[in-house]
């Protein structure tokens, strides 16, 4: 492909609102953007001075360029929108986290409505309030709206076939509607206070319970009063502590910070008023973004891709260029008015000063976590005399029990840290109960087959958590599958088998190393190593535990449901089956000698 004559194509280039595409030698998308004027936007790219580097490496790629144009900025937000999460540009800044966010459901289409956690596509008929930053704060919230306004949280199937109360209604948590000991009158009541408190209206519920319970009060009915005194106590209590007296409404604050080539992103949730939680992002940067053009990037990601609801307020520590297009967009989305702003005061302004500290704090935290991750990088290059950093390790473990339930670990390392969603586990089988060796070459035989493939990337270093054997079995299947380039260091316990003891085993030389107890290299290797160990274990103790719920007596040809449970019901367990003789199983009624003989065999053959 040929240089980009970009002087050519601005000449032709529309002055209209639309989508512009970068592509590079190999016809790949680099970049995606959005313009109210597409020749000045896509023009500035190519000017003579003012550019940063990292923009200039970006324009030195390019060879081609696409442009889609729309009627309007809202649609060329939306068109941006859309490519850049069907195609993943590299040089754009991406919104990796894009789980959906848990609500709070209350149903309609009962004469008792439940709420619930809810967290997916809103299917059911009912309201939902949210979203929240997390299932831990929908349960803080739910657990309590049980004890202030008392509405079941019951499953439905459980709550139709009550015939007594549960202990939900013994320690004052529900008021007994499944076998009516409140009228549907006095629950839709408590429903509507639930309602007024989940959308913030605080003060209306409050004034509400006040004049309450003056008339229970004026009536005599003094335990009823006392029931919304108790509630009026509970939410002044719940306002005092977040600090925000006079303030409603749902909306996120959104503060971003960049520096030292990384940014973040704080999402501080508000709803009904009250500061639910949080969350951090760190989405990369190719380019040198200022923290107004990381959020007009990261808000329509956020927002625009269905998984979470849209607040009535956005607010922001710096103000995107396109904020009112934004406001225009989300307005859509969300079918009612929903403002992006910047300048608030009060309330509103706590929570913005807030969330720009937290994302200081954090965005701190994660760059000096960075540079010690590098530092030991640096360490350990030294350490094993490599010609490069390394940038991708992986460590190997096993697990298991006396031999039963053998796990394979894998673990992988970059260098960002741990990279989770490179981990694997392999059930190990068709070996001798307890032969580390024997599992340790499957493991790798099957993470390595998978790699020649193209399933993965190899690694620079592979960390083996053993002693000479264990290395010698890992360089004997590398060698056997041809697999070249890759390290291998093994990592034995010293005597004591106490961290900072560790002896370092290189798979070409035999070499033995032992570093300093102070070493970050030292430090790195124990952090893999021991994230292998954790990961074995809990693969080793889920697949343990999943085979010990099935019965000893399950798989034996010829015995079904209706033997078993008479061999259960004589021998009371399966154990006490597997400790009987022959004799003792003939005498259980439809058991022949024959069936005996198998049931004995087959239970005597079988590890336990």
């Amino acid at each position: 492909m040929t240089e980009f004559d970009h002087k050519a194509f601005l000449k032709t280039l529309t002055t209209r609102p639309g989508v512009y595409q970068m592509y590079g030698e190999e016809g790949e998308l680099l970049y995606v953007g959005k313009a109210r004027n597409l020749r000045n936007r896509v023009g500035s790219y190519f000017r003579a001075s003012g550019l940063t580097e990292k923009t200039m490496a970006l324009v030195s790629r390019i060879r081609d360029i696409q442009v889609t144009v729309t009627s309007t900025e809202v649609d060329a937000l939306l068109l941006e929108h859309n490519l850049i999460k069907s195609h993943k540009p590299p040089y754009n800044i991406l919104l990796k986290d894009d789980k959906s966010y848990p609500y709070i459901f209350l149903s309609s289409k009962d004469s008792f409505p439940r709420l619930a956690l809810h967290r997916g596509t809103k299917r059911r008929k009912g309201q939902y309030f949210g979203p929240y930053p997390s299932a831990g704060a929908v349960r803080e919230s739910l657990h309590f709206l049980q004890k202030v306004f008392k509405v079941r949280q019951c499953e439905d199937s459980y709550f139709r076939n009550r015939s007594r109360p549960c202990l939900q209604y013994q320690i004052g948590r529900c008021t007994g509607p499944c076998v009516d000991l409140v009228s549907e009158e006095e629950y839709a009541q408590q429903v509507e206070n639930t309602v007024l408190f989940l959308r913030g209206k605080s003060q209306e519920l409050m004034g509400r319970l006040a004049d309450e319970m003056e008339k229970a009060a004026a009536e005599m009915a003094y335990e009823k009063a006392a029931v919304y005194r108790d509630q009026l106590s509970q939410l002044q209590h719940v306002q005092a502590s977040q600090g925000i007296e006079g303030a409603s409404g749902d909306l996120d604050i959104l503060a971003a910070v960049v520096a030292g080539g990384r940014a973040c992103v704080q999402v501080l949730f508000v709803r009904g008023a009250r500061v639910l939680g949080s969350k951090t992002y760190y989405p990369p940067l190719k380019l040198e973004e200022t923290a107004a053009e990381v959020l007009q990037a990261f808000l329509p990601q956020y927002y625009l891709s269905g998984s979470q609801g849209i607040p009535s307020e956005v607010i922001v520590n710096a103000l995107p260029e396109d904020a009112g297009t934004m406001s225009e967009a989300f307005t859509v989305q969300a079918g009612r008015k929903v403002a992006v702003r910047h300048r608030v005061r009060e309330a509103r302004a706590r929570w913005l000063q807030l969330a720009s500290q937290t994302a200081q704090a954090n965005l701190e935290a994660h760059l000096a976590g960075r540079q010690t991750t590098q530092e030991r990088l640096q360490s350990l290059q030294e350490a094993l005399e490599l010609v490069e950093t390394p940038s991708r390790m992986e460590c190997f473990d096993i697990s298991h029990s006396a031999g039963e339930a053998t796990v394979a670990s894998c673990v992988v390392f970059d260098e960002a840290g741990p990279r989770k969603s490179d981990y694997r586990k392999f059930n190990i089988d068709g070996i001798i109960a307890g032969d580390d060796y024997a599992a340790m070459q499957q493991a790798l035989e099957r993470r390595y087959k998978r790699l020649q493939k193209g399933e993965g990337m190899l690694p620079d270093i592979l960390f083996i958590d053993g002693g000479k054997g264990q290395v010698s079995q890992a360089m004997g299947v590398l060698e056997a599958l041809q697999v070249q380039g890759v390290r291998v260091i093994g990592v034995a316990k010293g005597v004591t088998r106490k961290a900072g003891f560790e002896t370092l085993i290189d798979g070409e030389s035999s070499r033995e190393t032992r570093l300093p107890s102070d070493s970050p290299a030292l430090h790195l290797i124990q952090h893999i190593r021991d994230e292998a160990h954790r990961f074995a274990i809990t693969g080793h103790r889920a697949r343990r535990d999943k085979t010990r719920k099935t019965s000893l007596l399950e798989g034996i040809p010829g015995v079904g449901a209706k033997r078993r449970r008479e061999l259960l019901r004589h021998f009371g367990s399966a154990r006490g089956v597997k400790n009987a003789n022959i004799d003792e199983l003939k005498k259980i009624q439809g058991i022949s000698a024959t069936m005996a003989q198998q049931i004995y065999d087959h239970l005597h053959n079988s590890p336990d």
